[in-house]
């Protein structure tokens, strides 16, 4: 396959910068699989997992949120945090899964609903990372 330049930035820096030549990532309509020359394209990403082939074998991450803009030699993702699979820390992942489900229900408990949406989240971004992380190799 024909490889393109892939960029994976966050707040923290670069994420990821080479070649690849195959991207699929969550948007907020479903998966998208991305390949060299594919048209201009831009979408919101929501939280879940990706996989990225590079030098021919596919890695997995996770992906909180962001945006994935699309040019015909290059793709460029802008992303609230990313990790690799086999770089997520699955015992934090777990306590943070357990920590906002205990908010999550004190919140509705409390009729919050700004902290329902706060607990959600992180509870979403919590699964998302141990689902990611199975993905390892």
């Amino acid at each position: 396959m024909t490889p393109f330049r892939l960029e994976i930035l966050t707040p923290d820096g670069v994420f990821f910068s080479g070649e690849t030549d195959n991207i699929v990532v969550r948007t907020t309509v479903g998966d998208k699989g991305i390949l060299a020359r594919h048209e201009p394209y831009v979408a919101a990403l929501t939280i879940g997992k990706f996989k990225v082939r590079i030098d021919g074998e596919f890695r997995f991450g996770a992906i909180s949120s962001g945006i994935i803009k699309v040019d015909r030699d290059k793709t460029v993702i802008l992303a609230d945090s990313c990790e690799w699979a086999e770089e997520i820390d699955l015992d934090r992942a777990v306590r943070a899964k357990e920590l906002a489900e205990q908010k999550l229900e004190e919140f509705e408990k409390a009729d919050n609903d700004r902290g329902v949406a706060v607990a959600e989240y992180k509870l979403k971004r919590a699964i998302n990372r141990i689902e990611a992380y199975k993905l390892r190799k």
